[in-house]
């Protein structure tokens, strides 16, 4: 029988330090713990498959709380019956002592485990979902602020009007535009359009 423990956080910047903590005590070998940096929507993670292939039967695994095994309500549960029936291991949630497979063996203990686990499933998509929405409703309120989201646009020494004009004229080459720029092609093209545009806004404000 060997211990493992699965620690997972959703994105590379956040840390998983306090999810190690709490696995501290419990004496597994840092071989044997398994961390992925990466969405819980589903359970194509490399390192959780990686788990799953070395545990084997009467070996238990430990997890922080169930959000950390997933977010999607139906896969934690076929997950979890996957794990416990055709592996054959043991899982104990820190967080929730009910949800420890080596106790809950007699029918009611099952019985409250299956409850407790659709419970918190439940919980867990809905926080991603909720967490999913507010991101949405962010971005909308941004924009509609005017607020640029994503990188931010490529600051040139050089004057981009100056180069375009010289270039539409025939007198500097693509490539030559491109240089001067340091835009890629894309770039270029996609400045060149925003500075018709603003330039025919301007004239209509004129006239």
């Amino acid at each position: 029988m060997i211990n493992f423990a699965y620690v997972r956080v959703s994105t590379t910047e956040q840390n998983e330090d306090r999810q190690l903590d709490a696995l501290n005590d419990l004496g597994i070998l840092e071989q044997n713990i398994y961390i992925d940096k990466q969405s819980g929507k589903d359970f194509e993670r490399p390192e959780y498959k990686r788990l799953v292939e070395k545990m084997e039967q009467g070996d238990v695994l430990y997890i922080k709380s169930i959000d950390r095994l997933g977010r999607n309500y139906g896969d934690i549960q076929n997950q979890w019956r996957f794990l416990i029936n055709e592996k054959g291991i043991d899982i104990v949630v820190l967080d929730m002592p009910l949800l420890d497979t080596r106790t809950a063996k007699d029918l009611l203990g099952t019985f409250i485990s299956d409850m407790v686990l659709q419970l918190l499933s439940f919980v867990a998509e809905n926080e991603r979902e909720t967490i999913r929405r507010r991101q949405s409703e962010g971005i909308a309120s941004a924009r509609a602020r005017g607020v640029h989201l994503g990188r931010p646009a490529k600051e040139m020494d050089v004057d981009f009007a100056e180069i375009a004009k010289e270039w539409e004229w025939k007198g500097l080459l693509l490539e030559e535009a491109l240089e001067q720029t340091g835009l890629s092609r894309a770039t270029f093209f996609r400045r060149l359009r925003e500075h018709r545009d603003k330039s025919e806004k301007t004239k209509e404000f004129v006239t």
